[in-house]
């Protein structure tokens, strides 16, 4: 059983970017278990906070070294990502040097109303997880406009091309996968 975990990078109930977490949970194939790892409850980053590293980070961290790799559907804010997934990953980071996304792989999709969908925001989100050592899964990139009934109520990718690319891309993501832990044995 492959273990995914996702990191939805708005905290919004109704964010398009959950919605496009639900769907690619929907497409992913048998053998392959997601759980979401959540940013909401994480308190903000303060080197203050290190002496007495909260609980809600240690367990934020041990979410994402528990699982064989992590996708993360951000949203775009001002041509960047938003500040609570880099909230996420500097606890993730901490304390220095202790990367928990060091070694894993990640990929990285949005989406987004516009035609340009969230390419800006993956770009600088690319360079972060390179520098905390993850294993960004460079190709296919994931810029996904996001029309209304794209993806149904209940997750479903209602068309054709859209499914096929984003089984695709998670079909390429579980082969990094794959590559890194045969690596690894």
């Amino acid at each position: 059983m492959t273990k995914i975990g996702y990191i939805v990078g708005s905290i919004g109930t109704t964010s398009i970017n959950r919605t496009l977490g639900g769907a690619l949970v929907n497409l992913l194939p048998e053998g392959v278990e997601a759980v979401e790892i959540p940013i909401k409850q994480l308190p903000f980053f303060s080197t203050d906070l290190e002496g007495d590293f909260p609980q809600v980070a240690l367990d934020f961290k041990e979410q994402i070294e528990s699982v064989d790799g992590v996708i993360i559907i951000t949203p775009e804010y001002n041509r960047s990502i938003p500040g609570v997934l880099k909230n996420a990953i500097e606890w993730a980071s901490r304390p220095y040097g202790n990367f928990s996304f060091g070694g894993r792989p990640v990929a990285v999709i949005g989406a987004s109303q516009g035609g340009i969908a969230t390419a800006a925001a993956q770009q600088h989100l690319k360079a972060i997880l390179s520098h905390v050592n993850a294993i960004v899964m460079g190709q296919p990139e994931g810029f996904i406009q996001l029309t209304p009934g794209l993806i149904s109520e209940t997750g479903e990718v209602t068309n054709a091309d859209t499914k096929a690319f984003l089984e695709m891309y998670l079909g390429t993501f579980l082969g990094l996968i794959g590559r890194v832990q045969k690596a690894n044995a």
